[in-house]
């Protein structure tokens, strides 16, 4: 087992996590046999090549996918055989998505695009409140197309969060930016996490965002190949 040791509860345990794709007479393992612990609150990268297994452990954590064999718990919940409308419940209630693209409506404002995902949620933040977190209080009347991409990144953020949802999963949420623009939406994921207490698993390729992670976990042909630990205070001196 690949496990951090602290006292945080348990938020993702998964054992013997396996996923087989059939690429015509091919068979693609993208996971095999992963053991894994993901604690509440703590901020998590994901790295490794293309192909290695990132994007299909991180649809699996969030109820998009499901393994061909080997379990996964949601603190108490086994999603492993959960119905889809189970899995939905789950996604709906306590994963928030964010992705490389923004996915935002063009006619609505950044609040009013926020305010979408608060009105379906059970304990929702205010899109005012979600927006400051991503430091974007003075856009809440833009409509995208005022936006830079950052801005629109940090409002996809902000729509995430705003829904307080326990886990925040990013797949590639800089990789359509420049560094500096990164660093800003990087700093809106960091707040998210500082006040929410909310568990952020991030795939990335940049060894600079990894940096800031309280474990890096690194994948490879469908194995967890290492792990790195880092003292939680890098993480504030890196977005300086």
């Amino acid at each position: 087992m690949v496990a951090l040791s602290t006292n945080r509860p348990v938020v993702f345990h998964t054992t013997k996590l396996t996923k087989t794709y059939q690429m015509g007479k091919v068979a693609v393992h993208a996971l095999q046999s992963v053991d894994l612990d993901l604690y509440e609150g703590e901020f998590v990268v994901l790295l490794g090549p293309s192909g290695s297994g990132k994007s299909t452990l991180l649809n699996i954590l969030g109820g998009l996918d499901i393994p061909i064999s080997g379990q996964i718990f949601f603190r108490n919940q086994n999603l492993t055989n959960a119905s889809d409308r189970e899995l939905t419940q789950f996604r709906r209630q306590s994963i928030g998505f964010i992705f490389q693209f923004y996915n935002l409506i063009p006619s609505l404002t950044a609040r009013e695009n926020v305010g979408l995902v608060t009105e379906i949620a059970r304990r929702p933040i205010s899109p005012e409140k979600a927006l400051s977190i991503v430091g974007l209080s003075d856009r809440l009347n833009h409509f995208p197309a005022q936006l830079s991409g950052g801005e629109q990144q940090r409002v996809a953020i902000a729509r995430a969060i705003a829904k307080r949802p326990e886990v925040l999963l990013c797949d590639e949420p800089t990789g359509a930016l420049d560094f500096r623009t990164g660093k800003l939406v990087l700093q809106g994921l960091e707040e998210a996490n500082q006040e929410l207490g909310t568990t952020t698993v991030v795939i990335t390729n940049n060894a600079g965002i990894a940096a800031m992670a309280d474990r890096v976990i690194h994948l490879d042909s469908g194995h967890i190949s290492a792990i790195e630990s880092h003292h939680h205070r890098v993480r504030a001196a890196l977005l300086k």
